[in-house]
């Protein structure tokens, strides 16, 4: 029950960080009004800051909330990180323009980061050191599982009745997890003897530093391509409006698998998952770009690319944990903060190629050399730790 619990909040926090990429038009359309009626593009260009800002509040919030909260009791923490995503969430259904929308979305990224880190910590000391990666990939699941429920369905109801309805299911998603995890998580002492600036340490470590660059950029592939699905489905395979939670349905599916694969492979070896996963990223980030003309070949390869991308997920956590010795809590945070910049970087770069002239198939193919990059940085990584291990002897 304590891991449904934190699979409930995972999920949550699935859905409003991604329902947003399907929601941008109406939006747009609702809090940019008169720049959406002259120039539509530009409209949802700039609602696509909402995504940047959230993964920004991610990326600040992870490492900074872990080290002010790791010596507490971690059941209270985590009682109180669903409590402030509750609220900020609360605070996006109800804002009236697009600036204060943007604050609550950065707000909301805050707490975004410490949650998954602190859940992969109680995780593991349920489960034991054999089988953390399976305690990573349950927590985990409510995250991919949302891309498979939560987004397309709140993408569906949002198109329906409005982009606001979507967070109020959100809302409601969070009052339920705040209600589970302060009854099943059991007490767990915090490390009483850690402060904030001990905390910090942690970036005096390199692997640390190598380890957050293989998932900001490496997985930064991923959401290159998932950014524009929409966009995928209905410029380039020409299906209409209707397509694009399907297509969303199928990649939240594939991460589904792709995120139990990864945890069971993650058990037998982080590395080797690790540079695997990176790899059939790169591989079935082409897949998608091939496959974009056609509407139900896409919706396969869409399917095949987030079940072969999501298997180096549980691995880049885990590597973060094995490099950052005794500080766990905050390693555990930081693994979101590196995918959170792969989110900005997928989605910036993406944009970037789109506004260049090069098509809307170009972020897939950018998705390849995402993933390549990340390939070598974690080549790198561990040759250099193999290097060192000579010398420590």
């Amino acid at each position: 029950m304590a891991l449904l619990s934190m699979a409930i909040g995972a999920f949550g926090i699935g859905m409003t960080e991604f329902v947003s990429m399907g929601l941008l038009p109406g939006i747009a359309g609702d809090l940019l009004t008169d720049l959406f009626a002259s120039d539509q593009e530009a409209a949802v260009a700039r609602a696509g800051i909402l995504i940047s800002l959230y993964a920004l509040g991610v990326v600040i919030g992870a490492p900074t909330i872990a080290a002010i909260v790791t010596r507490f009791p971690r059941n209270r923490v985590m009682v109180i990180l669903v409590a402030a995503l509750l609220v900020c969430n609360t605070l996006t259904v109800i804002a009236p323009t697009f600036e204060l929308v943007a604050l609550t979305r950065f707000l909301s990224g805050l707490p975004h980061g410490a949650f998954f880190g602190m859940s992969t910590i109680v995780a593991s000391e349920l489960l034991g050191p054999s089988r953390r990666g399976w305690g990573v990939a349950m927590v985990m699941s409510g995250l991919t599982i949302a891309n498979v429920v939560g987004v397309p369905g709140g993408t569906f109801l949002g198109q329906f009745l409005g982009w606001r309805a979507a967070y109020v299911v959100v809302a409601v998603v969070f009052a339920i997890a705040l209600v589970m995890c302060a009854l099943f998580i059991p007490a767990r002492p915090g490390d009483k003897g850690r402060s904030f600036l001990q905390e910090l340490g942690v970036f005096r470590i390199p692997q640390v530093w190598v380890t957050v660059a293989i998932g900001a950029i490496g997985f930064g592939a991923f959401f290159s391509v998932y950014s524009y699905v929409s966009t995928l489905m209905t410029e380039v395979s020409g299906g209409a409006e209707w397509t694009v939670p399907v297509g969303l349905v199928a990649i939240g599916l594939g991460m589904v698998v792709g995120n139990i694969l990864g945890g069971r492979l993650a058990d037998i070896s982080v590395k080797r998952t690790l540079i695997a996963g990176l790899v059939l990223t790169a591989v079935t980030s082409a897949i998608v770009a091939a496959m974009s003309p056609w509407t139900i070949a896409l919706v396969g390869a869409l399917f095949v690319f987030g079940a072969l991308s999501q298997t180096a997920v549980p691995a880049i956590q885990l590597r973060l944990l094995d490099v950052a010795g005794d500080y766990q809590s905050i390693a555990a945070a930081l693994n979101h903060s590196a995918l959170n910049i792969g989110n900005s970087v997928g989605a910036a770069l993406g944009g970037v190629v789109l506004g260049a002239g090069l098509g809307y198939v170009a972020p897939a193919w950018l998705g390849v050399v995402l993933a390549a990059a990340g390939v070598v940085i974690a080549s790198v990584s561990f040759a250099l730790e193999r290097r060192r291990a000579p010398e420590l002897v």
